[in-house]
């Protein structure tokens, strides 16, 4: 009788090159990801040129590890590891032990689609620079970040467990609890020898009890935010195909989900490049000192703000953000 020879199924490497429409830094966003506190990325910026991002693909949610860099201005290369295991999921029934390469391209490309999204690559950015033309503030804050487009969560999805997770909390401490959660029911992902921690997906979610430094109340809406990704009412192109007044009261209809938050996952969680924060008491103590106004109310920052179209999600992810 002949010896039955085991085969082992290794995962297979995708690489892309994502052309940036327009100015494009990835160190300026591994720097800004080293120190955004809900990260938890000091390590970000370790390598120059280089990123390294793992999360819940938004759908299926598999963990997935990519390998961002940019070697020259007008090139981004990701690289993705597909599991054996996902990408045979993705066969035909008949085929499920072994991952085809077709396979494994459409799971590549789900990710890397999700890549795009984070660095905000997935916006056509060539018009940027004509706002800065038309508004010294604005051209201040580009020459200060230049490159540097809105990092996001990795979905809106992660971004409303963050919201969840802050309320009331400082964001050191918040930080922490969601590094926890990650490492304790989240998975570990290897990404080019660096071992990083994916935020748990709805269904890991959904199985926590423990409170892990949170109140009942904020496991149960953590719990709501679970279902409602599993439901398909928080994937990025539900929430940037209506108007953003519209998509921001679907989210305010999720239990702890407020102005403030709705904002937060529409424009750093699905990536809405448009949308001016009207319920952001920093964002409007930047343009106050920028502008030199002395206490304007919020729709006269609007009308300010209205000169930033379309990118006004981008001014103020710049001003925000810089000192």
């Amino acid at each position: 009788m002949a010896a039955t020879m085991s085969t082992t199924v290794q995962p297979r490497l995708v690489t892309r090159e994502i052309p940036p429409q327009g100015p494009f830094d990835l160190a300026a966003s591994a720097r800004f990801l080293a120190g955004f506190t809900p990260a938890a990325r000091a390590d970000a910026a370790e390598e120059e040129g280089v990123l390294r991002l793992a999360f819940p693909v938004e759908g299926g949610w598999w963990h997935a590890g990519a390998l961002v860099r940019q070697r020259a201005p007008g090139t981004v290369e990701v690289s993705v590891e597909v599991p054996p295991e996902v990408a045979a999921a993705e066969s035909p029934p008949t085929a499920q032990t072994v991952a085809s390469a077709a396979a494994a391209e459409t799971v590549a490309e789900a990710v890397i689609g999700q890549v795009r999204r984070i660095l905000s690559l997935d916006v056509d950015g060539t018009g940027f620079a004509a706002i800065g033309r038309a508004d010294p503030v604005v051209a201040g804050a580009q020459a200060r970040g230049p490159g540097l487009r809105p990092v996001l969560f990795s979905s809106p999805y992660e971004a409303a467990c963050w919201t969840i997770i802050g309320n009331r909390l400082s964001m050191a401490q918040a930080a922490r609890i969601k590094q926890r959660i990650a490492e304790r029911h989240g998975t570990a992902v290897e990404v080019a020898g660096s071992t990083l921690f994916s935020f748990p997906g709805p269904d890991e979610l959904m199985a926590i009890e423990q409170p892990l430094g949170l109140s009942a109340v904020k496991v149960d809406r953590l719990h709501a935010v679970a279902r409602a990704a599993r439901e398909g009412l928080l994937t990025a192109e539900s929430l940037r195909s209506p108007e953003p007044a519209e998509a921001m009261e679907r989210l305010r209809r999720l239990p702890g989900i407020g102005p403030f938050s709705a904002q937060l996952i529409l424009v750093r969680g699905a990536g809405h490049p448009d949308v001016f924060p009207r319920d952001e008491p920093r964002l409007h103590e930047k343009m106050r000192e920028h502008y030199g106004l002395s206490s304007p109310a919020v729709e006269d920052l609007e009308r300010i703000a209205d000169g930033w179209r379309p990118y006004r999600s981008w001014v103020a992810f710049l001003l925000r953000s810089q000192q």
